[in-house]
C-alpha cells in the first residue's frame, strides 16, 4: 500500500468522523509525517505558518485516535504503520490497530465497515477526495470544439502551481468553452472550484465577501491566532479584524480572501474581465472606484499561496504584462481561432462546398461564434451557398456587426483613428514612422498601437526579421463602415 492508499484510508476515517474529506493541508501533513518532513517543511510547502499547520495536525491526530482507538501522534504514526508484515500500510492499519485477522483481499471492506457513520447511512460511500464545485455564474456549454493543445498549456500551469492565469481573446472565441471544459480534467487537484461572472462590474469587497462564503460552504477554515502575526495589504490581522464591520466580520469568518486560499488549495475563475475597464480610453484603465482590482490580482500573483486564480477577458489587465516579465507565477494564454476542426461547425449547418470552408475558417479567422454566425447568414440568404456569399466584392457581417460593435465602443478617439489607418492598408505594415496622415503625436501613436494589441484587434505578424501589423478582414470592413 503506498502514500495514495495511506491517504484514501485516512480520507474515509475522517469523513467517518467530521463528514468532511480530507483538505489540502491536511494532506500535506499527513504526506510529510509519512516521509519525515517536520512541520515547518509542510507549512513552506502549502504557504502557510508553522502553527497554523501545528493546530491542524494536533486535530487531525486526536480523530485518528479516536476513531482507531489508538493513541496517534506525528512522532509514531509511520511506525505504527510499518509494524505490519512487509510495510505494508493497510495492512498495518488494519492488524495492528484494529487488531483482527483476516485476508489481505477483506481488509480494506471490512475497515471501511468500522469507521461507516452510522449518521448518514444514506450517503454513499466516498471512494475519492470530491472538491467543492460552485458553479453558479457560469454558463452552459453544448459545443466544444478540439482544443487539445491548450487544455495541456493550462493543465500543465495548474500542476505547476501557476497563481494567476489569464485566458484572452476576442469574443466568442471560445475561453469560456474552454476553461469550463477544463475543470473536469484538473478538478481533484483542488479543494475548492468557483467561478464567478464581473458581467454587473461587483465591487472588489462584494466579490471577495461572496467567494469567502462560497468556500466556508465546504469545510471550515481554522481561524488564524492573534501571533501569528498574518497581514494582507501590509495591515495586521488584528487591525483588520479590529476595523471589519460586524456583518463583514460574520460573513467572512474573520479572515481575509487570501488566508482562505493560502488554507485550501482554490480555484477561482472570473469571467467577464474586461467589463471592470473603462470604455473610450486606452485598454486596461480601470472604472473609478475599481483600481482595487489591479492591487488585488497582483496579490494573487506574488504572494504565498497554492490557489489559482483564472481571468477570462477580452483585454489584459496592465498589471499582467509586468509580472509576466518577472515571474513564473503569471501566464496568459491568448486564445485564437479554430484550425481546420472548424469544418465541423458546417457539417452541423449542413453547408454544401466543403472546398470553399477553408476560405470561410480564414476570413473569419476560425473564430466559432463568427463562422456560425456567417453559416446561418448563408443558409438564411444564400440558401446554403457559399459562393453566392463569397462574390460579393465586400464580406458580409450581417449579426457580426453587432457582436463587434461591443468591441468597439470601448476604444478611445486615438484607437479609432489607428484602427481606421490600418483598415485601409492593402498589407500589413511597419509602424517604426507615425502615418504623416495621423494627426496624432508619436507617444499618442505608439500608446495606441499597443492599446489595440492588448485588445486583440490588431494582429502582429512576423516577415524575417520585421514585425508587421494588419486588421483581419471582418474587423476591417467594420472599421470602413463605421468608424470615422
Amino acid at each position: 500500500m503506498d502514500i495514495a492508499e495511506v491517504l484514501t484510508l485516512a480520507d474515509e476515517l475522517i469523513f467517518a468522523k467530521t463528514g468532511k474529506h480530507l483538505d489540502y493541508v491536511q494532506e500535506a501533513i499527513l504526506r510529510g509525517t509519512l516521509q519525515d518532513t517536520t512541520y515547518t517543511q509542510i507549512a513552506q510547502e502549502v504557504y502557510s505558518s508553522p502553527s497554523h499547520v501545528r493546530n491542524v495536525g494536533s486535530q487531525l491526530w486526536k480523530i485518528l485516535s479516536k476513531e482507531l482507538g489508538k493513541n496517534i501522534t506525528k512522532a509514531n504514526f509511520r511506525t505504527v504503520l510499518q509494524k505490519g508484515k512487509n510495510y505494508n500500510y493497510q495492512s498495518a492499519i488494519v492488524e495492528n490497530i484494529i487488531g483482527e485477522s483476516i485476508t489481505v483481499n477483506n481488509k480494506l471492506n471490512i475497515c471501511r465497515e468500522k469507521v461507516r457513520s452510522p449518521k448518514t447511512p444514506q450517503n454513499p460511500e466516498p471512494t475519492a477526495k470530491q472538491p467543492r464545485i460552485d458553479l453558479d455564474d457560469a454558463p452552459e456549454i453544448s459545443t466544444f470544439y478540439d482544443r487539445t493543445s491548450e487544455l495541456t498549456t493550462l493543465e500543465n500551469w495548474i500542476s505547476s502551481r501557476t497563481r494567476l492565469i489569464t485566458i484572452l481573446g476576442l469574443s466568442g472565441i471560445g475561453k469560456t468553452a474552454l476553461t469550463l471544459q477544463l475543470i473536469p480534467q484538473i478538478q481533484q487537484e483542488f479543494d475548492c472550484i468557483i467561478w464567478r461572472s464581473l458581467h454587473n462590474a461587483p465591487a472588489l469587497q462584494t466579490l471577495q465577501t461572496d467567494i469567502i462564503q462560497s468556500c466556508r460552504g465546504g469545510a471550515p477554515v481554522p481561524a488564524l491566532s492573534e501571533e501569528e502575526g498574518a497581514t494582507t495589504g501590509g495591515l495586521p490581522l488584528q487591525y483588520l479584524r479590529s476595523h471589519r464591520a460586524p456583518e463583514e466580520r460574520a460573513t467572512t469568518g474573520g479572515l481575509p480572501l487570501l488566508e482562505y486560499l493560502r488554507s485550501y488549495r482554490c480555484l477561482i475563475i472570473l469571467d467577464d474581465v474586461q467589463t471592470i475597464f473603462s470604455s473610450q480610453q486606452l485598454a486596461g484603465n480601470y472604472q473609478p472606484g475599481y483600481e482595487n482590482y489591479g492591487a488585488f490580482f497582483k496579490q494573487i500573483a506574488e504572494s504565498c499561496h497554492n490557489s489559482c486564480l483564472i481571468l477570462i477577458s477580452w483585454e489584459k489587465p496592465r498589471e499582467i504584462a509586468a509580472l509576466e516579465n518577472r515571474q513564473k507565477t503569471c501566464q496568459t494564454l491568448q486564445l485564437n481561432g479554430l484550425g481546420e476542426s472548424a469544418r465541423e461547425i458546417f457539417t452541423e449547418k449542413g453547408l454544401a462546398e466543403s472546398e470553399k470552408w477553408s476560405q470561410l475558417i480564414d476570413l473569419y479567422r476560425g473564430n466559432p461564434l463568427w463562422l456560425h454566425t456567417a453559416a446561418a447568414a448563408i443558409q438564411d440568404l444564400f440558401s446554403g451557398n457559399i459562393s453566392d456569399f463569397l462574390s460579393y466584392d465586400s464580406l458580409v457581417l450581417g449579426d457580426l456587426e453587432y457582436l463587434l460593435h461591443q468591441h468597439f465602443q470601448r476604444l478611445s478617439d486615438t484607437e479609432k483613428q489607428v484602427m481606421f489607418w490600418l483598415a485601409n492598408q492593402n498589407k500589413a505594415v511597419e509602424i517604426s514612422k507615425k502615418p504623416a496622415l495621423l494627426e496624432l503625436s508619436a507617444s499618442e501613436f505608439l500608446k495606441a498601437v499597443e492599446s489595440l494589441r492588448r485588445r486583440l484587434l490588431i494582429e502582429k505578424v512576423q516577415k524575417g526579421d520585421r514585425t508587421l501589423f494588419a486588421v483581419q478582414g471582418a474587423i476591417a470592413e467594420y472599421v470602413k463602415s463605421h468608424i470615422l
